[in-house]
């Protein structure tokens, strides 16, 4: 197993962002990113700025929404959820990846003709 940390791959940050509010319910975007890098063992890192671009995106198409609140560092954050419309594009993202990463694994799957 590498050690090496690796960026998100592009276009791949919304639908984990979407599937993370999903899981785990309202979190705000620090959250949000330490989550993610958790869950992927530390292989990926997020850049701060480029998450909240996404959240921002996210929220421009109304597929998540937020509200102030305080964190559990007693601090004011923004906590972020995901709407009806989220959770339909959700299910379309998720179908995408899976047809995506099938084709791809069926490529590397590939035997060089001997």
């Amino acid at each position: 197993m590498t050690t090496d940390r690796s960026e998100v791959l592009q276009g791949t940050l919304d639908l984990m962002i979407l599937k993370t509010l999903h899981a785990l319910g309202p979190q705000h975007g620090f959250g949000i990113a330490r989550r993610i890098e958790q869950l992927s063992e530390d292989v990926l890192t997020l850049n701060e700025g480029t998450v909240y671009t996404s959240l921002l995106r996210l929220q421009q198409k109304s597929w998540i929404t937020s509200v102030w609140g305080i964190s559990e560092n007693n601090r004011r954050a923004r906590f972020y959820s995901i709407t009806k419309r989220g959770l339909k594009q959700l299910a379309v993202e998720m179908e995408n990846w899976e047809r995506i990463s099938s084709v791809i694994g069926r490529v590397l799957a590939l035997e060089a003709k001997g």
